[in-house]
């Protein structure tokens, strides 16, 4: 990082844009694991997120002089224990981590690792070296040294060496955890079949790889975090990006407003390229006529722009305290996705309309006119 950054986040002036700056700046060198002898330096050059993971990459340097390229993991693990729980286990010390590194241009390689839990940063962490061997007339300091080999908290993958040469071309990174092979708090051991996973908790992405409308072709599951270490893209023309058709969108078959040509387009625009808990961001066609089913959102929130026609929007009869008081505003029942029929507000919306769901809201839309409504949507994990 350059050091002048400090100043700009530091300055006074620019205290209105802290927020802008945050991110970079919510790790300590020192908590890294060769820091725990003065000999030792890191020098990271990028840091991603991806919900309750953290990846670094950067270079170490023993006494001054260059080692190697690194790659540090971090994980909370706060998914995986609720998938242990639900076998009646605990997370122990370790974890196994599967990582997979694909630098531009060269096939994935993967790897099973184990990450240790570390008290200095409440998480499971292991570090990748491009290589655990001193430098000349040089040795590692025992303190370190320690931590270093197979199992440890500094390791080497053979596979990895060429993938860790060189780091601006390790552009993604793909990670799953698994519990360790002894259970805890029994210490039993755990077959590899009845080992809980978190792998992207049951994530998949959308792709218009048919334009069959809810054909299963287009929902491809994920197998793990991919942790992306572009810095931009550019969507020059989003309605160049061909949409994923739903037919009854939220609806079940049972829905007086279900009917085989009631299709709405989807344009998935990020998905995986999100870090934190953003799930996507996506173009929303309501054609002439047609319905998105109203539904309940559970452990998520979402949130409506619309930008282009109008229609109708439905939220739940208590949802917006606002709305629940306002007498002009009629009250309607709607049937939700897979739930009881509900008492709805039932609203106009225009160009510049904004519809936000929170966990436990109700939300739909409808289009009743001849020309197509239109907006954009974020979703993203409420806990």
């Amino acid at each position: 990082m350059d050091p002048r950054f400090n100043d700009i986040a530091a300055d006074p002036r620019n205290s209105i844009f802290e927020v802008v700056f945050f991110p970079d700046r919510v790790y300590h060198a020192q908590y890294l694991n060769a820091t725990r002898s003065a000999r030792y330096r890191y020098v990271v050059q990028e840091v991603r997120g991806k919900s309750e993971i953290t990846v670094l990459k950067g270079q170490v340097f023993l006494d001054g002089l260059r080692v190697c390229n690194f790659v540090r993991i971090e994980a909370r693990g706060g998914r995986l224990s609720e998938v242990a729980r639900e076998k009646d286990r605990f997370l122990g010390p370790d974890i196994m981590a599967d990582v997979g590194l694909s630098p531009v241009g060269v096939p994935r390689v993967d790897a099973l690792l184990r990450m240790h839990f570390c008290p200095w940063i409440n998480a499971y962490q292991v570090e990748l070296w491009e290589t655990l061997d001193p430098l000349p007339g040089k040795n590692h300091d025992y303190q370190v040294l320690d931590m270093m080999g197979y199992r440890g908290s500094i390791t080497r993958v053979p596979e990895f060496a060429s993938a860790l040469a060189d780091l601006p071309a390790l552009k993604r990174i793909d990670l799953a955890f698994r519990e360790n092979d002894v259970a805890y708090p029994w210490r039993t051991f755990v077959a590899d079949g009845d080992a809980a996973w978190d792998n992207y908790y049951k994530r998949n992405v959308q792709v218009p790889n048919t334009q069959e409308p809810s054909s299963a072709a287009n929902t491809v599951e994920q197998d793990g975090y991919g942790v992306d270490f572009e810095r931009g893209w550019f969507i020059k023309k989003a309605r160049d990006i061909p949409p994923v058709r739903y037919r009854n969108g939220m609806m079940e078959s049972g829905n007086s407003q279900a009917r085989d040509d009631n299709i709405i387009e989807m344009r998935w625009l990020l998905q995986q390229e999100f870090g934190g808990t953003v799930v996507f961001f996506h173009e929303v066609t309501i054609p002439p006529h047609t319905v998105e089913g109203t539904h309940q959102h559970i452990g998520s929130e979402e949130l409506y722009y619309v930008f282009e026609g109008r229609g109708i929007a439905y939220m739940g009869v208590e949802d917006d305290p606002s709305l629940a008081k306002d007498p002009t505003v009629p009250v309607v029942q709607r049937q939700i996705y897979g739930l009881d029929p509900t008492d709805c507000k039932k609203l106009d919306v225009v160009p510049g309309s904004v519809i936000y769901t929170k966990s436990g809201g109700i939300h739909g839309i409808e289009n009743p006119y001849d020309e197509p409504l239109r907006f954009v949507a974020f979703l993203y994990h409420s806990t």
